[in-house]
C-alpha cells in the first residue's frame, strides 16, 4: 500500500512537471516577453491564441542592431495628440531627434515622451521610439514596432532594436495603439526584435 502511494505521488509530480513548460527565449528580453504573454492576467492575446501559446517569434539576437545614437534635444516642442488605431488620442511631446549609423547609412528618428507617463514613478525618464522599416508587412507587423529608451545624462542614447516589440493591437484589436508617425521610417531592414504574430 505504501509503495502504491509513493508511486501515485511520483506520477502526479512527474505529470505536473511535464505540464509546466519552460519559458522560451534566447535573451532576458525574449524570456520576459514570453512570460508576460503566457500569463493570462497580463497577456494581450485573445483566449483562442493564448490556449496553444508557446512563445513569440523573434529574430536571433544581433549586436549590429544595438546602436549608440546621438540625441539632439528639442525642448521647445508643443505637446500633441498622437494618432492611434482607435478614437483615443494620448498626449505626447517630441523630446528630440536621434541619429545613428546602421547598415552603412546614417538614420534619423524622432523620439517622444508620453505626457501621461511622465508623472508616473519609474517612467519620468522613459522615451518612446516608434518606427517603421522595410520588414513591415513581410516578416514583421505591418503597422511598425516600438522600442523603449531612457533619457541619458549626456547626448548619447543606447537603442537596442533587438528589444523592438509589436503594439498590442497586433494581437488584439481591442487595444488602442499609437500609429507610428510617417517621418519615423527607416529605409533599411531591421531584422531584430519581435516578428509578425501568426494568429490562429
Amino acid at each position: 500500500m505504501k509503495y502504491l502511494l509513493h508511486l501515485l505521488i511520483l506520477v502526479s509530480v512527474l505529470s505536473c512537471a511535464e505540464g509546466k513548460q519552460p519559458i522560451l527565449g534566447e535573451t532576458d528580453f525574449q524570456k520576459k516577453m514570453n512570460a508576460d504573454f503566457k500569463d493570462a492576467s497580463k497577456s494581450p492575446l485573445k483566449v483562442k491564441d493564448l490556449k496553444g501559446f508557446k512563445g513569440l517569434d523573434f529574430f536571433k539576437f544581433d549586436s549590429t542592431y544595438v546602436v549608440s545614437a546621438n540625441l539632439t534635444r528639442t525642448p521647445d516642442e508643443t505637446p500633441f495628440k498622437m494618432q492611434t488605431n482607435t478614437e483615443s488620442m494620448p498626449m505626447y511631446v517630441k523630446y528630440g531627434v536621434v541619429s545613428f549609423e546602421l547598415k552603412g547609412k546614417t538614420h534619423e528618428l524622432n523620439i517622444y515622451q508620453s505626457m501621461d507617463l511622465m508623472g508616473e514613478k519609474g517612467y519620468n525618464d522613459y522615451l518612446f521610439l516608434p518606427f517603421l522599416d522595410l520588414t513591415n508587412g513581410d516578416t514583421t507587423y505591418g503597422g511598425g514596432r516600438y522600442v523603449e529608451c531612457r533619457i541619458p545624462n549626456d547626448d548619447m542614447v543606447l537603442i537596442d532594436f533587438n528589444s523592438a516589440y509589436n503594439p498590442y493591437c497586433a494581437y488584439n484589436e481591442k487595444y488602442s495603439c499609437p500609429i507610428v508617425p510617417r517621418e519615423n521610417y527607416l529605409e533599411v531592414k531591421v531584422e531584430a526584435g519581435v516578428k509578425a504574430f501568426d494568429k490562429h
